[in-house]
């Protein structure tokens, strides 16, 4: 395993550790997720030149596209919630009443 990849494994896995541990606020919570999301993109955009891949893929692409729409999703529902809720901690969210 290369330092590259350690790099990469262990931005996606102190993500996922902030996403699952410090759950107190809306937006810090979808920042986590799009730290995620990088750390792919980032992983995806070094895996062909790793390979020694004679063109790119366009899978790179793809993710970065998936990311933007995430963001833009991410952040309709922090403004909604804010405006509905009055705050964005997750804590006032009850997925039982609508």
């Amino acid at each position: 395993m290369t330092i590259l990849n350690l790099s990469f494994y262990s931005a996606f896995t102190l993500s996922g550790l902030g996403l699952a541990f410090h759950r107190t606020h809306l937006i810090s919570a979808l920042l986590c997720l799009e730290s995620m999301m990088l750390s792919m993109y980032i992983a995806l955009s070094m895996w062909p030149i790793q390979m020694q891949a004679a063109s790119p893929t366009l899978l790179p692409i793809f993710m970065l596209t998936f990311s933007a729409c995430e963001a833009g999703t991410g952040l309709a529902l922090l403004v909604a919630s804010t405006r509905t809720h009055g705050s964005d901690h997750l804590h006032n969210f009850n997925l039982l009443q609508c």
